[in-house]
């Protein structure tokens, strides 16, 4: 599959999902295109100039009423809104975990008077930047997400997406989510090696790093910051269904998106 065949398809798959949004009178792009857009933006995984450059550059043709830069980027944000139709249904079973992404380099710190991100742990090192949290089910596709600042602690900040699921499933977390004041009955606090099939949120978390370049990104307002994690999260859902969701011989499903590389 080229690269166009590919960006064709994945707009027709968006635009199935939102066949009943209709197009402002005004507007220049119907709103599926403007998704499709900020999704190819997610998957790109490079600067809003460099993406803006590629996509104006190659790919214009497709989208001949292409916004400007910045008129564009804002509309991804008017659109995030479209983003709840990609999310997955709860299973019995779910995963959680949260994931450092640095927005700045520790050394720059304080430079700025107002900065979106804060220094704390990730995968035992310092980062300044954000923390995102995934709720996935048991198959690894995202059924919810929230985010703050590097520095908060995971069973303060997240309580929310727990508590939305508890008559739904039974999600097992590490012990960065244990608190001394809250119990959920649905909260399964699992140690170090004590529950192996948690490595699929580490596996869904590595494609994205790996993909989507999701480890760094150099957004310095919150609003597109939180833009950026939404498109990327919903990309992840509509990739790895791409061609069905497979199980092999032993009934597990592999998840992949190595190949939907840009």
């Amino acid at each position: 599959m080229t690269t166009e065949e590919f960006i064709i398809e994945l707009f027709c798959r968006v635009d199935n999902a939102m066949l009943d949004v209709p197009k402002h009178p005004q507007a220049n792009l119907y709103p599926s295109e403007v998704v499709t857009l900020a999704l190819l933006f997610a998957l790109k995984g490079v600067g809003p100039r460099a993406y803006y450059r590629w996509l104006s550059r190659d790919y214009r043709p497709l989208f001949p009423q292409l916004l400007e830069r910045t008129r564009l980027f804002r509309s991804f944000n008017r659109h995030q809104v479209y983003l709840t139709r990609f999310w997955a249904e709860p299973t019995l079973l779910g995963l959680i975990d949260s994931f450092g992404i640095e927005l700045i380099h520790p050394r720059r710190e304080g430079r700025s008077q107002h900065p979106l991100g804060r220094k704390g742990k990730s995968n035992w090192r310092w980062i300044v930047g954000g923390k995102l949290c995934l709720l996935v089910n048991q198959l690894g596709l995202v059924v919810n997400w929230a985010w703050d600042t590097a520095n908060v602690y995971d069973g303060s900040a997240f309580q929310a997406l727990i508590d939305g699921v508890a008559e739904q499933m039974v999600v097992f977390s590490d012990s960065g989510f244990e608190k001394l004041d809250w119990h959920p009955t649905n909260l399964k606090i699992c140690q170090r090696g004590e529950w192996n099939t948690r490595m699929l949120i580490e596996s869904i978390l590595s494609m994205l790093t790996v993909v989507c370049h999701f480890k760094r990104v150099t957004h310095r307002v919150a609003a597109y910051f939180a833009s950026r994690l939404g498109y990327t999260l919903a990309l992840f859902n509509l990739l790895v269904q791409w061609n069905g969701l497979q199980p092999d011989a032993k009934g597990v499903v592999s998840l992949s998106i190595a190949q939907f590389s840009l």
